[in-house]
């Protein structure tokens, strides 16, 4: 009996110390998700879970009400960030999410907006490799913790039993549980701090899936059914300084198979990408080509959802398909 007292208290000790760390971003919403002071002044949150971007406040585990300033966010990995003016509250102690293994007790923890702090017990039930998001979005580990997350708990923390917050908790389909790991959220925070948006590779062509012919498969002895057909050559662009041509069918870049304009989307997403001369293999006119692109940094465009604008359906990042669209990159 005594050594499940012990345990209690440690897991409410864990949730206490963890939880000062931990803020509602009141953001337009019903329900107030959380964020997790990540560094200092800078706050990371659900992209998903706001409604807005400008008038945003949160509120801090001393009960105070502040304002916060929008630095940024990435969609595709569901990371907000936002900046704290001269505001002295604690930081989070961040933990490195690849020691985690398939049984561990996890902790995520959620302020509301009143100030409350919440929290939920749970086990690590999934970890795997790094995985891409259904908007393309890289992220270095696949976690699922299995713990419910009731309104308000997305963008707040997931912490190992050493009280370490190893990544930050959104929604996966069907409600379920999903961890950002910390190294992705580590990768977003510094590039917006870097340059105030994401930087992602660009070719400067449309294009959509096709199918290959099984003649032509047959006669370039080719191990890939389907590539994507450039319908679009951006006058100046990477691929057209590259002699890229209308009805090019894009099979492999740099070395990896493409079957659709999503494979092409996460090759590009990586800023590593930008400014580096990559191998592309490509069919055309029925023969095999090889050229090198040098990849290039897709034109800036501020949110489609500006500040003040209503953001769109939440969660639809892990529920949009792929298949079938036409793109451009």
């Amino acid at each position: 009996m005594s050594s499940l007292l012990e345990l209690s208290n440690s897991l409410a000790d864990t949730v206490e110390q963890a939880g000062i760390a931990v803020v509602a971003v009141n953001a337009g919403t019903r329900f107030s998700p959380s964020g997790i002071h990540w560094r200092q002044g800078i706050i990371v949150t659900s992209d998903e879970s706001l409604g807005r971007y400008d008038e945003i406040t949160v509120t801090l585990a001393d009960g105070r009400s502040v304002a916060a300033t929008h630095l940024g966010h990435d969609s595709s990995t569901d990371v907000a960030v936002f900046q704290l003016e001269n505001v002295e509250t604690p930081v989070a102690k961040i933990g490195d999410a690849s020691r985690l293994k398939v049984g561990n007790l996890v902790l995520g923890i959620a302020r509301s907006r009143e100030g409350d702090l919440r929290a939920a017990l749970g086990a690590v039930s999934v970890v795997s490799g790094a995985w891409r998001s259904m908007s393309g979005g890289n992220i270095d580990q696949f976690i699922r913790p299995d713990i419910t997350l009731y309104p308000g708990f997305a963008g707040g923390s997931l912490v190992d039993a050493a009280g370490y917050v190893v990544g930050m908790n959104t929604s996966g389909r069907r409600g379920t549980a999903l961890t950002i790991p910390a190294a992705t959220v580590n990768r977003v925070v510094d590039q917006l701090l870097a340059r105030g948006h994401i930087a992602r590779g660009y070719l400067g062509v449309g294009m959509q899936p096709v199918r290959l012919p099984n003649n032509l498969i047959t006669a370039l002895n080719l191990t890939a059914t389907t590539g994507v057909i450039v319908v679009n050559v951006e006058s100046g662009g990477p691929a057209d300084n590259t002699g890229v041509l209308l009805g090019d069918i894009l099979i492999k870049f740099d070395g990896m198979t493409v079957n659709d304009t999503g494979d092409v989307m996460a090759l590009l997403n990586s800023s590593d990408r930008v400014g580096q001369t990559v191998p592309v293999q490509i069919v055309r006119g029925g023969v095999l080509v090889e050229i090198a692109i040098a990849v290039g940094e897709r034109p800036f465009e501020q949110s489609s959802h500006p500040e003040g604008a209503e953001k769109p359906d939440a969660y639809s990042h892990h529920r949009r398909g792929r298949h079938g669209k036409r793109g451009g990159r």
